[in-house]
């Protein structure tokens, strides 16, 4: 299937939609329990239980739109399935949040991986649409690697150590802004190494 262009006000609309309606459904539902099939599930199972399929609708949508997927958003995909199935089917909303500590911990192992092999899996991955020399692509990785390391921790933290409300404002806006301002900053190596592709070789 060939890339489609897509405005980036959609594409983030797609991304970030659900996690957006997870956070209102849980706000609505919060407090209360529902007894479906003679178990009883809380607010947040419940609100799970529709991120995962609206999770998949929104990628499905997103592929269909630009006729790609990166490998970063099929994982992502599949932990919200794996792991919030496992919460909702066992009732048990740990596994939820420990979702984003196997993401970014999945994510950190990677790129630390490439960089042992002297590699920026990264640069594998935002190359096309982000040309920068291969120096700035290991400094960038080497950043991001420990920035989702520091991520996986902190989801930790949170989630261990503190309510589910906490933890849910966390994931909705706490992690968000977080990605937003570790590229913001990265702002000195886009403009160190950031290099324009002649149109023969792309």
């Amino acid at each position: 299937m060939a890339d489609k262009k897509v405005s980036g006000g959609l594409k983030l609309f797609l991304e970030l939609g659900p996690v957006a309606a997870f956070f209102i459904a849980y706000v609505k539902l919060k407090g209360q329990t529902f007894t479906i099939g003679g178990t009883e599930y809380d607010g947040f199972i419940l609100a799970t239980a529709g991120f995962i399929p609206l999770m998949l609708l929104s990628t499905g949508i997103l592929w269909v739109l630009t006729g790609k997927l990166s490998k970063m958003q099929i994982m992502t995909v599949v932990l919200v399935v794996v792991f919030g199935g496992l919460s909702v089917w066992l009732n048990d909303e740990r596994f939820f949040k420990m979702k984003p500590t196997m993401i970014y911990a999945l994510f950190a192992g990677i790129l630390g991986f490439g960089l042992l092999r002297g590699e920026s899996y990264l640069k594998a991955v935002m190359g096309e649409s982000l040309p920068m020399q291969s120096d700035g692509w290991m400094i960038l990785t080497k950043r991001l690697t420990l920035f989702f390391a520091v991520l996986a921790v902190l989801n930790e933290v949170i989630w261990r150590g503190f309510s589910t409300e906490v933890w849910v404002n966390f994931k909705t806006f706490g992690l968000t802004a977080a990605l937003f301002l570790f590229f913001m900053t990265q702002s000195r190596i886009f403009a160190k190494y950031g290099s324009e592709v002649p149109k023969d070789d792309e």
